[in-house]
C-alpha cells in the first residue's frame, strides 16, 4: 500500500489532519498537535482541503472529493450510508440498521460509525439517537452539536432526527 499524503488544516472545531494517496483520501481525523505535513502535496489533498474550509465557511454543501475509507465490508456499507444523509438532515443508528436489512445491527452500526476514518465528509454527526439526543462522537459530542447546528444555520433546518 502507497504511504499517504498528509496534511492540516486549522478548523473552527479544532485541528485537523487529512491523510490521501495520489487519487483518494482515506482519512479526516481530529488531532491535538500538528506533525510535519508532506512535501508537494497532490491535488486531491488540496482539494479536500479546499472543500473542508468551504464547508466550514458555509458555501459547500456537498463534497465531491474522491474518499476511500479502509475498513471492513460491514463498516463499508455502513460508511456507504452516511453518504445518502443530506446536509442539514439527520438520522439514527436504527434508521441505518433498517436500511442495511438487520435491525438487530444497531450495536453494530454504532461501531462502524465510531471507525468512520473520514470524519464531516462521512457525515457521522448526523446520526443521532431514535429518541432524538445527541450520543457518540468520536471527536466529542461538543463537535458533533457544532456540527449540526453549523449545517443547520446554513441550510435553515434545525437538526432534527430524519
Amino acid at each position: 500500500m502507497e504511504e499517504p499524503f498528509v496534511t492540516y488544516l486549522t478548523s473552527p472545531i479544532g485541528l485537523l489532519e487529512i491523510k490521501g494517496t495520489e487519487t483518494a483520501i482515506s482519512a479526516v481525523s481530529f488531532v491535538e498537535e500538528e506533525k510535519e505535513s508532506s512535501k508537494d502535496l497532490p491535488a486531491i489533498i488540496l482539494q479536500c482541503k479546499n472543500e473542508l474550509e468551504e464547508y466550514f465557511s458555509g458555501t459547500r454543501k456537498e463534497f465531491t472529493v474522491k474518499v476511500e475509507p479502509i475498513g471492513t465490508p460491514f463498516r463499508q456499507k455502513v460508511w456507504k450510508e452516511l453518504l445518502k444523509i443530506k446536509f442539514g438532515n439527520t438520522t439514527s443508528y436504527l434508521h441505518i440498521s433498517r436500511q442495511l436489512g438487520d435491525e438487530n445491527a444497531i450495536r453494530a452500526v454504532g461501531s462502524a460509525n465510531g471507525k468512520n476514518p473520514i470524519a464531516i465528509i462521512l457525515p457521522c454527526h448526523r446520526v443521532i439517537g431514535e429518541n432524538g439526543k445527541l450520543v457518540g462522537y468520536a471527536g466529542g459530542l461538543w463537535r458533533k452539536q457544532w456540527l449540526l447546528e453549523h449545517e443547520g444555520n446554513i441550510s435553515g433546518k434545525n437538526p432534527t432526527l430524519f
